[in-house]
């Protein structure tokens, strides 16, 4: 909750209000909020489909207030967890005051740009920004062919190149996305920077961490659940964290855990740095994997994971 001394300091004219990420899967949506929000609140991966939960980052500015939603990536589903990672998609582009249309530089406009641009077509009410993110990895008329192709797959508010790794224009992105929210005051406190749990962020750190350390073939396949975490007893400098990795098959768990174990230790030492840096303690990762068959498509399994109806 907001203090009362904030209210009493906020000026004239500022703007709070919710904006999304929207695209087909592996467009950086992800990496454009973190670059926003000026620290790591998303995990990114360049495997399509990292992002599973509409995750929030709150941007600060003496001005506004920009709570920037980064959604899955929408695409044609193939399991009851993708079904329901779409549906999660089109409800928040119904809850915002502006959407970001993310489409990559480095990429051909596609029929997976295309239908999200029908898409967003339905949306009368909220404007949308179209957003030709990655232009780092490509030359500058490759850009501007982009934005040409971009500009022809609907009518947008605006329509803005940027590159969330180097920085290029990622501050306009912010402001042509804070000009479209309503005056009002702070949704959030000053100092936070997501309202995720924290047992929640720890969970995606230790699955962007195995989604690096394994096949091409599997990130779909893993989840990640924290069951524990708490500081040691009579330890002020140390948390204890015990996770379990999920995987569908049981050969996806020997790909998990590699020869004599080595792939999981590596796994496991990523992913405790990452925390360690997101705690600000020490930290003692205990990772167990588990198989729980065909998880995507079982609603009991899905439940248990986190991924409500």
């Amino acid at each position: 909750m907001t203090a009362l001394g904030d209210i009493d300091r906020t000026p004239a004219g500022f703007r709070s209000g919710f904006a999304c990420f929207v695209g087909r899967p592996n467009v950086g949506k992800s990496t454009l909020m973190n670059a926003l929000v000026g620290t790591k609140v998303a995990i990114t991966s360049n495997r399509p489909q990292t992002t599973r939960r509409a995750v929030r980052g709150i941007v600060h500015r003496p001005d506004a207030q920009l709570v920037v939603v980064d959604t899955p990536g929408l695409h044609k589903p193939r399991t009851l967890l993708g079904e329901r990672l779409d549906s999660l998609v089109r409800s928040t582009l119904t809850e915002v005051d502006a959407i970001g249309f993310c489409v990559p530089a480095d990429q051909p406009v596609g029929p997976g740009d295309k239908f999200i641009a029908r898409e967003l077509a339905g949306v009368k009410k909220t404007p949308v920004i179209a957003i030709v993110t990655k232009t780092d990895l490509v030359a500058p008329e490759k850009v501007a062919a982009q934005l040409l192709a971009v500009g022809e797959l609907g009518t947008f508010a605006d329509i803005v190149p940027c590159s969330a790794r180097d920085g290029f224009q990622v501050g306009l992105v912010g402001d042509l996305l804070i000009d479209r929210l309503p005056e009002g005051m702070p949704l959030y406190p000053a100092g936070d920077l997501t309202d995720e749990p924290e047992h929640v962020l720890v969970a995606e750190l230790i699955r962007e961490a195995a989604l690096e350390g394994v096949r091409d073939e599997l990130p779909h396949s893993i989840a990640v659940l924290v069951d524990e975490m708490e500081p040691r007893e009579g330890r002020d400098d140390l948390m204890d964290v015990y996770a379990h990795l999920y995987v569908e098959r049981p050969s996806q768990k020997g790909i998990v855990i590699g020869h004599k174990g080595e792939r999981l230790r590596e796994v496991g030492a990523a992913a405790r740095r990452q925390i360690e840096a997101l705690l600000g303690t020490r930290v003692y990762l205990d990772l167990r994997i588990k198989v729980l068959k065909d998880w995507q498509r079982d609603p009991k399994h899905l439940r248990r994971l986190g991924f409500d109806d």
